[in-house]
């Protein structure tokens, strides 16, 4: 995973993290989930390589209304790191 720093007003860093707390998410899985729904939005598809482990696990696990595949092996790779920062 790379690291990525933005710049912002501090009031809109502030605000990020209560919404972020109060989803029980870092803002880092917030911005990558809206960097992926604007990818969606505009026609990029999220594919998961064939020949990746998580393509040859597909269909063991049900996966939550709403979430691809990525967003699941995202949010654990999050929280696993959460404040590693």
């Amino acid at each position: 995973m790379k690291k990525l720093t933005l710049s912002a007003e501090e009031e809109v860093v502030l605000e990020a993290k209560r919404i972020a707390a109060r989803q029980k998410t870092t803002v880092s899985a917030m911005f990558a989930r809206y960097v992926r729904g604007l990818g969606r939005r505009n026609g990029a598809k999220d594919e998961i390589p064939a020949d990746s482990i998580a393509a040859r696990a597909t269909g063991f696990l049900k996966l939550p209304k709403g979430k691809t595949p990525r967003d699941v092996l995202t949010d654990a790779v999050l929280e696993k790191y959460e404040g590693r920062e």
